[in-house]
């Protein structure tokens, strides 16, 4: 018995020393909040609201870093109809650091238990005065997609036009990205969830390809890839890691857990395609055959009109 409660006893130290670890080391603004308090705050989190090693948030009410009561009472009774749904909370709201400026954050908040959604939780706030100024701009909603912050379909197609009938000899290709059966997670979730899940896939397309390519959300769950300087053997290789990535992505939205899957059409810009239209229409004809052949697949346009096939 005494070696079992020596065996607990050390196995709490070492649980919070790691936590202790981890509020000074994780490069994310994150605490624990209960019953309207910090309870523990990272280094970061004190840093982001003005604190140093002099002052800590740590057990201050959470009132303090909102720019007035109804902010602040607002923000909880918002974050206790989503929990009490299921649901995280995910949304920017102004808030005030220790010296009275004032500064846009994303706050990200979950419970640690959701079976007791009213007890603690666990907050991550990042500063995005800098983007959300960017998104507030007229050039910025011109060219992007509100939802994913993805190029629109207005963007894409306009550096597409770039490289339709292009004397040079650079090789572009495009791919046309459908998500199977997405009206599945709309019916069954809904659409704030199937929102959310539609900017964390286009988050996670950027990340599958070049900084010199274009992710583009051009309508619904349909995405679109620019690839300047890429041939069609090497679009091939990046339209199957792209719709591996895709099978491989979970969505975890509070208590809501799901994955699709996805077809990809590819095709290379030529002379017999002479407009944006037509290399669109020759990518999602692509795609359509893909989906035809059941699903989670890639398929490739060439000029005779048949289809080359890469397995998925």
């Amino acid at each position: 018995m005494q070696a079992t409660n020596e065996a607990q006893a050390h196995g709490s130290e070492t649980t919070a020393a790691r936590m202790r670890a981890l509020m000074v080391r994780a490069p994310s603004a994150l605490c624990f909040v209960d019953q309207g308090s910090f309870q523990v705050v990272s280094e970061q989190f004190n840093h982001l609201f003005g604190h140093g090693d002099d002052t800590d948030l740590c057990l201050q009410p959470t009132r303090s870093i909102f720019v007035s009561d109804l902010s602040h009472q607002g923000l909880m009774e918002r974050m206790g109809a989503a929990f009490g749904a299921g649901r995280p909370l995910d949304e920017e709201i102004e808030h005030v650091r220790r010296d009275g400026s004032r500064f846009w954050g994303r706050v990200q908040a979950t419970p640690v238990h959701w079976d007791k959604p009213a007890g603690e939780a666990l907050w991550i706030i990042e500063d995005v005065t800098a983007a959300r100024q960017l998104r507030m701009q007229p050039t910025w909603t011109a060219k992007h997609d509100v939802l994913t912050e993805l190029a629109n379909r207005r963007e894409f197609e306009r550096r597409l036009s770039e490289h339709v009938g292009s004397r040079r000899h650079e090789p572009v290709s495009v791919l046309w990205v459908d998500v199977d059966k997405f009206s599945e997670v709309i019916h069954g979730m809904g659409t704030e969830v199937a929102d959310h899940f539609l900017y964390g896939l286009g988050q996670m397309l950027v990340t599958k390809v070049r900084a010199s390519d274009l992710v583009a959300r051009l309508e619904n769950d349909h995405f679109a890839v620019l690839l300047p300087d890429c041939d069609q053997h090497y679009a091939q290789i990046v339209a199957d890691k792209v719709r591996s990535s895709i099978a491989a992505y979970r969505l975890r939205w509070g208590l809501h857990r799901t994955r699709v899957k996805a077809c990809v059409g590819v095709v290379q810009l030529q002379p017999t395609l002479e407009t944006v239209d037509a290399v669109l229409g020759a990518a999602a004809l692509a795609c359509t055959e893909a989906k035809a052949a059941g699903g989670d697949s890639v398929r490739v346009y060439v000029p005779a009109g048949t289809f080359e096939e890469l397995a998925g």
